[in-house]
């Protein structure tokens, strides 16, 4: 049973990566970290460069007992992926520093994502102008809740691949501004199972939400996956769509 529980995530992953845009652009670009270190390569001294291959080999000795560690612990395959994804960024911008902390930077934010952080009025603003994105995404969530923190990985990812001249990506903090609560019908209540709330906008009017307002689950709701936001909001296919309109 363990091993066909690897088998399956491992292809699961590979499937994942050849099928879907999320994970297919973070093979790219950390694949883009050779061509960065070869075109680094003329100019680094024989010291400096024995010292960041010996910190290049501990680095991938990390991430591999990593691998491992979460092979055994037999997590689902999007929370495995998930994890993997994260140690690799972190390891990635701390080798990139030792080349060019301006490179490094780059990779930063980056993973960082390109969602706006808007107030109420910001926000009406932005949706109701006819010279911002057809489509908005806006999460709106709570510091004071452990999903939303849990939550703003994944969107703050989501936002890095699939934002565009059609589609924005935004964050409304509901701690900050608790009427936006009352303005986009949000329960802030603690067992709403509301939390954060996802909100897809076409030209300024509201075509899907998730979780949907006749919520199932309440006191107890699954965690928020990546895949799950990509699939409820179409996220793939308007990135294709956009892309073969240019």
């Amino acid at each position: 049973m363990e091993g066909k529980t690897k088998h399956s995530l491992t292809f699961s992953w590979l499937n994942a990566l050849t099928t879907e845009p999320f994970y297919l652009l973070h093979f790219l670009l950390f694949f883009s970290y050779l061509a960065f270190r070869q075109s680094a390569s003329p100019s680094l001294s024989p010291d400096f460069s024995s010292r960041l291959l010996r910190r290049e080999v501990q680095a991938v000795l990390a991430f591999f007992v990593f691998v491992a560690v979460k092979l055994v612990r037999d997590e689902t395959w999007e929370a495995f992926t998930d994890n993997i994804l994260l140690f690799a960024k972190v390891l990635l911008v701390g080798l990139a520093s030792l080349l060019d902390y301006h490179v490094a930077f780059c990779y930063l934010a980056g993973f960082l994502g390109h969602s706006h952080h808007l107030t109420p009025l910001q926000l009406e603003s932005v949706l109701a102008e006819a010279n911002t994105s057809r489509f908005w995404l806006v999460t709106f969530s709570c510091p004071w809740s452990s999903r939303c923190r849990h939550a703003s990985q994944s969107f703050a990812d989501l936002s890095t691949i699939y934002s565009n001249q059609s589609l924005s990506f935004g964050v409304v903090d509901l701690g900050l501004f608790p009427t936006a609560a009352d303005i986009f019908s949000i329960p802030l209540g603690v067992g709403t199972g509301q939390l954060p709330t996802y909100i897809l906008f076409d030209n300024a009017v509201e075509i899907a939400r998730f979780p949907d307002l006749e919520n199932e689950y309440r006191f107890f709701s699954p965690v928020i996956t990546k895949r799950q936001l990509c699939k409820h909001f179409d996220l793939d296919r308007r990135l294709v769509e956009y892309a073969s309109s240019k």
